[in-house]
């Protein structure tokens, strides 16, 4: 009877104490709880849910305090997840101070709770005690960390839940942006074509005010007569009448750079006789153009043909020897009526560089270039006398000088 009375008293205590232990440990958790994940959550969204500085009309201002806004969620993200891991810390420890200490006073409850007179009789009584007072705190303990990974679950997946918002918000704010540029871009495309057919539409209307202006300032469909006012010439009067100034002059009978007097009467041809004139003008100046180009073929012929024979005299001189034929030799170039003729072609030569004598004849006044040595140097100096355009003779030959 006395054993059932203890065994009921010791069962009574053991609950007892365990329900006293299972509060303790709540209390201790409740007090150590951080701020609940869906109240971080709330903050979070309420972070992002707040007003948004107004976008700005610069793209790469927009890139920018997009970037700003990523590094600033990014360091948000880290430091939650920082405070996560402390506050886990923080519990774990917590956990095993209260398991440790619940382990304690539950042997010490045991220790007290057991008589020291009845060790040696109720030994079998003693062990299913103690036994059920080690079972109970390891059920305590088991339920508690339970507990600890069912809120580990719970705040890892509410941590999980807070990342994939930001993800997802991040992606909204990329599409809002890229929406923006895009709208941008089009904006300033649909401006740029508006520019354009401005710019278009007043180059055409420039374009019709110039050719009504130039139908202004055609030439008269007949000739007509102009007298010449204060401030007027030839110059001004072809930009008026849009015609060249040397047709205008051509048309008078006048010098492009000629000046006009006060009062006088010139013809401003009809557009019929500008074409005809500007045509003839055009003919012209070609036939200008052709004559100069032949005469500078022929120059250069001629100048070609002289170095030639200067080549050649030269050579020809170095070549003279002893055993030459007897003399000198003379080239004539012209046989003059008198001497006065005879001296005037002489100094044309004398001025062209040739060495020149006279000599009369009965048949006139020779006038003879040299002499040379040798024949063959005296037909070299006659070959370069009829290629030489100074002299613009044919009709030199080679004569023996004495």
């Amino acid at each position: 009877m006395n054993f059932s009375r203890q065994a009921l008293l010791g069962i009574g205590m053991i609950i007892g104490g365990s329900v006293m232990l299972y509060a303790m440990v709540q209390q201790i958790g409740d007090s150590d709880q951080p701020e609940p994940i869906s109240a971080m959550v709330d903050k979070s969204s309420s972070e992002q849910e707040s007003p948004q500085p107004p976008l700005t009309t610069d793209i790469e201002t927009e890139k920018r305090i997009l970037a700003q806004k990523q590094k600033e969620r990014a360091a948000r993200v880290a430091e939650q997840e920082k405070r996560a891991k402390e506050f886990l810390t923080e519990q774990e420890v917590a956990e095993a101070e209260a398991l440790a200490k619940a382990r304690a006073e539950s042997q010490q409850y045991v220790d007290n709770s057991a008589p020291a007179t009845d060790e040696t009789t109720n030994t079998e009584s003693t062990k299913d005690v103690t036994t059920d007072l080690t079972v109970q705190p390891r059920t305590e303990s088991q339920s508690t960390t339970d507990t600890t990974k069912s809120s580990k679950a719970e705040k890892q997946k509410a941590a999980q839940e807070q990342q994939e918002a930001q993800r997802q918000a991040a992606i909204k704010e990329q599409a809002a942006a890229k929406k923006l540029a895009e709208s941008k871009k089009q904006a300033e495309a649909e401006k740029l074509a508006e520019a354009k057919k401005q710019a278009e539409a007043q180059a055409a209307a420039e374009r019709k005010r110039e050719a009504a202006e130039a139908a202004k300032n055609e030439p008269p469909k007949s000739p007509s007569e102009y007298q010449i006012k204060k401030g007027d010439g030839l110059i001004k009067l072809a930009r008026q009448y849009n015609m060249p100034v040397e047709v205008l002059a051509q048309a008078n009978n006048l010098s492009p750079s000629a000046a006009l007097q006060l009062g006088q009467s010139i013809t401003i041809p009809s557009s019929k006789q500008v074409q005809r004139l500007e045509l003839e003008a055009a003919a012209a100046e070609q036939a200008r153009e052709k004559k100069r180009q032949q005469e500078e073929a022929l120059a250069k012929k001629s100048a070609d043909a002289k170095r030639e024979a200067q080549q050649k005299l030269s050579e020809a001189r170095k070549e003279a020897k002893e055993t030459d034929a007897k003399g000198s030799f003379g080239v004539q170039v012209a046989l003059a009526n008198d001497q006065a003729k005879a001296d005037e072609l002489a100094k044309k030569f004398r001025a062209a560089g040739y060495q020149v004598k006279t000599s009369a004849t009965s048949r006139g006044v020779r006038v003879v270039v040299g002499p040379e040595r040798g024949k063959v140097a005296a037909l070299a100096l006659k070959d370069k006398i009829n290629s030489d355009p100074k002299v613009n003779t044919t009709s030199a030959w080679v004569l023996y000088w004495r």
